[in-house]
């Protein structure tokens, strides 16, 4: 069994399809799936389609860096009534300066806040990072003493930043169709990092692997991302599958 650690079937691109979606997935041998959760805009269809598929979807709860504005602190009150819905994970929370840096600093209160609660309920935390690696340590190095871990989601960078990473907690990284990627430096950075700190991810409907690339992604395309790490550890896909899962059951308690 395969486990999809990040897919957003509640997104409009994925949702009218997704009752079709999941069952393709359980079909090739995806049978769990994690929701990442983004704001209160989508929370309720998160959460119903979720509830709709016990034991095989389950919910992450957070403020994604993208959806940070000036009213963070709302956004961060409204979750709280969620907090007993089963959540697996606190997520999708981190920092996002692509498009800018103009919300940055309430990226970073967002970020220390949701942390903190990771750390009081006892959970993973699952972490966007986009051009913004250095403020990200900044931040989880005031934040080592609460313990915390989790995985890097979506993870392109480098096994030194892998590496930097595990000095303020224990992290993971989720691996998805960036590895399949013609010329994709992952690749090569996918051999250095031990299996037992590598998730499977789609990040569907976002980020097909090869040979769907720049089509709407989907989990049930999870085979060929472990098929490329096993290629590239020298490994059986069985071996890689069977570590993923165990490495994702373990953290998310699933």
């Amino acid at each position: 069994m395969y486990i999809d650690t990040h897919v957003h079937f509640y997104d409009e691109w994925l949702l009218p399809d997704a009752e079709a979606a999941i069952g393709r997935a359980l079909d090739a041998g995806v049978g769990k799936m994690i929701q990442p959760d983004i704001d209160r805009s989508e929370r309720e269809g998160m959460f119903r389609l979720t509830e709709a598929h016990p034991g095989v979807l389950f919910p992450m709860l957070g403020l994604y860096p993208g959806s940070v504005r000036e009213d963070w602190e709302e956004e961060i009150e409204a979750l709280l009534k969620w907090r007993d819905r089963g959540i697996v994970a606190v997520g999708e929370i981190g920092l996002d300066y692509h498009e800018g840096k103009e919300y940055a600093d309430l990226q970073k209160k967002a970020l220390r806040v949701q942390l903190e609660l990771a750390a009081e309920w006892n959970l993973p935390v699952n972490i966007h990072l986009r051009d913004a690696w250095e403020d990200f340590f900044s931040v989880l190095s005031d934040c080592r003493h609460l313990g915390l871990r989790g995985n890097l989601h979506c993870f392109t960078a480098s096994y030194e930043i892998f590496s930097r990473a595990q000095k303020y907690g224990d992290f993971s990284v989720g691996i998805g169709g960036v590895v399949t990627f013609r010329n994709a430096s992952l690749a090569e950075t996918v051999k250095s990092i031990p299996l037992d700190k590598i998730l499977l991810e789609t990040d569907a409907p976002y980020m097909a692997p090869v040979p769907f690339r720049g089509r709407r992604n989907e989990s049930a395309y999870i085979r060929y991302i472990a098929e490329k790490i096993a290629l590239q550890k020298g490994l059986s896909i069985e071996e890689v599958e069977a570590a993923t899962t165990a490495n994702a059951e373990k953290m998310f308690g699933i």
